[in-house]
């Protein structure tokens, strides 16, 4: 038992809450921990969206069909499945010839959802207001996907639905 009596133990003193407090403020100091102000990964999604609205409601279909990505494999699906930009392009120039057809476009309830660093989905509303002899006002739903190209993110896939006018 003589031998056991030898054996060191370390005596292990608790610090009080004070001494914590200083080695947090101690470690925050020796290792910062640094964040960087940065905008929301969707804000470029959500540009490229505006920037459709705007061009649309500058009665611009040129314009805002560059929203989409100018390849024969993008896929519009609404009254009907359209492949390819140029087509995609002459169904919304035979759809809405004018500018009192096209109305006022407006885009709400955007939500963006990453797949991974070249694509992410947009869900969300479309309103178009329009005179009586426009056609009426518009309401429906969207799904897109969006692809990160080399001119900025562009719709590649577009799945568009309009709800029945409300009576």
């Amino acid at each position: 038992m003589q031998a056991l009596a030898k054996i060191w133990v370390p005596r292990v003193r608790i610090l009080g809450p004070g001494y914590a407090a200083a080695a947090l403020i101690a470690a925050l100091i020796l290792f910062p921990v640094t964040t960087k102000a940065q905008a929301p990964a969707d804000a470029p999604i959500r540009a490229m969206m505006q920037k459709s609205a705007d061009d649309w409601n500058r009665g611009d279909l040129d314009a805002f069909a560059t929203s989409y990505k100018n390849s024969p494999d993008i896929l519009f699906i609404g009254r009907k499945i359209s492949r390819g930009y140029a087509q995609m392009l002459a169904a919304y120039k035979s759809g809405y010839p004018t500018t009192e057809k096209m109305g006022k476009l407006t885009f709400t309830n955007l939500e963006t959802q990453p797949l991974d660093d070249h694509f992410a989905t947009v869900t969300g509303n479309f309103h178009l207001e329009r005179t009586a002899t426009g056609g009426g006002n518009a309401d429906g739903f969207f799904l897109l996907v969006v692809e990160n190209t080399l001119s900025g993110w562009k719709i590649v896939r577009d799945d568009t639905t309009a709800t029945p006018p409300a009576h």
